[in-house]
């Protein structure tokens, strides 16, 4: 286009989100698809001859992804981010502080050491995010090895500092603002308690393009859980929301704040839901000045996927429900809608050679009014060499009526219409606290709380923290007991009874403060394990000399123990010495080779900007001034 005729200014970035690297990795059909179609956004990339690519969150599928996940992800990005191709933009920002969790806190172009050709810049999202005792994850094993920049993480649970990466490119300034995936209902909460701050630049602040990218719930999941457009500051230019499979990645105009986002949804279908049916696309940014331009990029390797919904009682005609042949009718019926499907997938795949050959077919079947369902499992069989989904071709399921709400931001016909399990997706936490308010009166809580049993159990299962649950039960029962003796309450059981309720009632209306001991018990249970994991590797060491071997992962997921578990430490902190002088002497190089951009940096000055009425103060880019 006309306005971006001038590449010495025009930054062009790649724009994509939710690549979930690994997912299905062992189904012999859609194994290799993430891997496939990871390629095919790279390629885009190198074609088009990028700045820089820009991810959104969840590279990865699983918090500890296996060795094939990880060495294919790494395979790529060498295959693709390596080369010759100079890097035509500069950092003007602090990167002490836009990476100062990184044992390099330098973007990976400026590496002597390394041969950048087309850097990537990255958040976490909620399937790849830091945990464990080193509050590690998988984006920081590439982080080190020098093949992507890992930005947005918060230092604090308490206050949230948002620095930007600033970049130049001729005379088109970006500020990149970037924040890793959190809890939605912890960071709506500190958003209300304005405890969120970006940090803007004082000078020529009306010159930057501003460009933030996010990783939350941008639907409406529950009271707190997601975040309102509202809540981001107007003076943003561009809202790159991750985290949403969707593909909406025309950026549309918030009419309050009036800033854009481009929402670019996931490039693989985790789910078989209608906003995964949707094309995917991921997109080419250009911008010159505070000027934009999206270009969308259909992504040809995603394998197709189409979606039909029937209702039973909407063909009277056809169906009876007291036809004692009524389900043998259901069966074909059904059988002709995948049919017909299958057939447009089939002539979708004819005009693109690069798709997948089997498609992803889902049929939804309303049975409410007195039909009962067939055989799934003797259905599937029929299209086993034909489907990518067989097991789940149909899922049946019965239209509930739900009370209504005064409510109106909420649509409840479509709440009515939409099948229960697929209309929302179930947290662990919520099943939990769904199991105790409708369980029996002998095995409802009486010391602890739901929520904060609800948690725990959350990282038990989704971060693999096995002391979670016990250290919980620990630290509440130690609170509560503190809680007795300082009430002096007497030694009759009907009186601690009484003490013990009104005090679990208090806890669960003071929210921050059970957050707050549900933290303290999280890193209790994470320094237990980084505990057992010295010992274990010290205990190890003898045999592991004796055999002459380095560490066999013991983890399911494939990932050696030194990555997995942490084993191994031990013999690490006895070598870290070494390994801290070659630090300092790479950063003393690197501040040799960084004359140029710190005499400009430090040139610049910065002041305080105030927005009135805002939940976000507006603070300057450099960490030595503190809001």
């Amino acid at each position: 286009p006309v306005l971006f005729r001038n590449d010495e200014d025009t930054f062009k970035i790649l724009i994509a989100t939710d690549i979930h690297l690994g997912y299905l990795e062992k189904d012999p059909v859609r194994g290799n698809d993430t891997f496939v179609t990871l390629n095919e956004i790279l390629d885009h990339a190198q074609k088009n001859e990028v700045d820089f690519i820009l991810l959104g969150g969840d590279l990865f599928h699983e918090n500890k992804p296996s060795r094939k996940t990880v060495h294919s992800c790494l395979e790529s990005l060498r295959k693709y981010c390596m080369g010759d191709r100079p890097v035509q933009f500069e950092i003007l920002s602090d990167q002490a502080v836009n990476f100062h969790y990184s044992k390099f806190p330098w973007v990976n172009y400026q590496d002597k050491n390394l041969n950048i050709s087309m850097p990537i810049f990255s958040i976490h999202g909620n399937h790849d995010d830091p945990t464990g005792a080193d509050a590690l994850c998988a984006l920081d094993i590439l982080s080190c090895a020098g093949l992507l920049n890992h930005f947005g993480r918060s230092a604090s649970v308490e206050k949230i500092d948002i620095s930007p990466i600033l970049l130049r490119k001729g005379r088109t300034k970006i500020a990149l603002y970037g924040l890793g995936a959190i809890p939605d209902e912890r960071l709506y909460r500190m958003f209300v308690n304005k405890q969120v701050t970006m940090l803007r630049p004082k000078e020529d602040e009306d010159s930057w393009f501003n460009l933030f990218v996010i990783h939350q719930n941008r639907s409406k999941h529950g009271a707190t859980n997601y975040i309102p457009e509202q809540f981001l500051d107007d003076f943003i230019n561009l809202v790159v929301w991750g985290h949403e499979h969707e593909c909406k990645i025309a950026p549309s105009q918030n009419e309050q704040q009036r800033f854009y986002v481009s929402q670019p949804g996931s490039s693989v279908v985790t789910s078989l839901s209608p906003g995964e049916a949707v094309k995917k696309h991921i997109g080419l940014l250009h911008v010159e000045g505070k000027k934009m331009k999206m270009q969308k990029i259909a992504l040809e390797t995603v394998r197709t996927f189409h979606m039909e919904d029937i209702v039973l009682a909407d063909h009277p005609d056809l169906f009876n429900p007291d036809n004692p042949k009524v389900t043998q009718a259901i069966q074909a019926f059904c059988m002709e809608k995948v049919e017909l499907m299958l057939d447009n997938a089939e002539r979708e795949r004819l005009g693109n050679p690069r798709q997948p050959e089997k498609p992803l077919i889902r049929l939804r079947v309303d049975y409410t009014g007195g039909f009962e369902p067939f055989s799934v499992h003797r259905f599937s069989q029929k299209y086993v060499d034909r489907v990518a989904n067989p097991k789940d071709i149909i899922h049946f399921f019965r239209h509930r009526e739900q009370k209504e709400k005064d409510d109106s931001d909420l649509n409840f016909g479509k709440l009515v219409s939409r099948p229960a399990s697929e209309g929302m997706t179930l947290r662990v936490e919520d099943l939990v606290k769904q199991y105790f308010q409708t369980a029996e009166k002998k095995v409802q809580l009486s010391l602890l709380t739901e929520r904060g049993m609800g948690e725990a159990v959350q990282e038990f299962v989704d971060k693999e923290e096995k002391d979670a649950i016990e250290e919980l039960v620990k630290f509440q029962l130690e609170k509560t007991q503190r809680f007795l003796k300082e009430r002096h309450t007497d030694a009759e059981e009907e009186k601690i009874d009484e003490e013990v309720r009104k005090f679990r009632e208090s806890r669960k209306k003071n929210t921050e403060e059970e957050d707050e001991e549900v933290r303290e018990a999280m890193t209790r249970a994470r320094a237990h394990r980084s505990e057992d994991t010295v010992l274990v590797a010290a205990s190890s060491d003898e045999e592991l000399m004796d055999t002459g071997m380095k560490g066999t992962g013991d983890s399911d997921d494939g990932l050696p123990a030194t990555l997995s578990r942490g084993s191994g430490r031990a013999r690490g902190r006895a070598r870290g010495a070494r390994g801290q002088n070659s630090t300092a002497r790479g950063s003393s190089r690197r501040g040799r080779g960084s004359t140029s951009q710190e005499t400009a940096t430090s040139s610049r000055t910065y002041k305080p900007v105030s927005v009135p009425a805002k939940n976000m103060s507006v603070m300057d880019g450099r960490p030595s001034v503190c809001p």
